[in-house]
């Protein structure tokens, strides 16, 4: 939400692509706590596919949902419009967090 709320503060990719980035990551971290037991790529491929559902999932134009989503925690995490770069940061951002997660369990 920072990165929306001082966007006029950031370099433009920054405020442009991080919110929708550390959603994603947002999204690894939530999966990795709700099945500790399970490997990282498995969660990473579990995120990656919720993301995925999300950002779609937004091209389905309902008012109901669009009820739904004018609520803001729900805006947050519905989305509200269908972005090919989302797809992307989603992507980007779960591959960090995989990264991360596997770099430090070697260690």
């Amino acid at each position: 939400m920072g990165s929306r709320h001082y966007a006029t503060h950031l370099p433009l990719f920054i405020a442009t692509y991080a919110g929708d980035t550390l959603w994603a990551l947002e999204v690894f971290l939530t999966t990795g706590f709700l099945f500790p037991s399970y490997p990282t790529k498995k969660i990473a491929v579990i995120a990656l596919a919720f993301a995925f559902f999300i950002e779609f999932s937004q091209l389905y134009r309902a008012p109901w949902l669009d009820d739904i989503r004018h609520n803001r925690l729900a805006g947050l995490i519905l989305g509200y419009g269908f972005l090919w770069s989302d797809l992307l940061c989603y992507s980007v951002g779960i591959v960090v967090g995989a990264g991360v997660e596997l770099k430090t369990r070697q260690q």
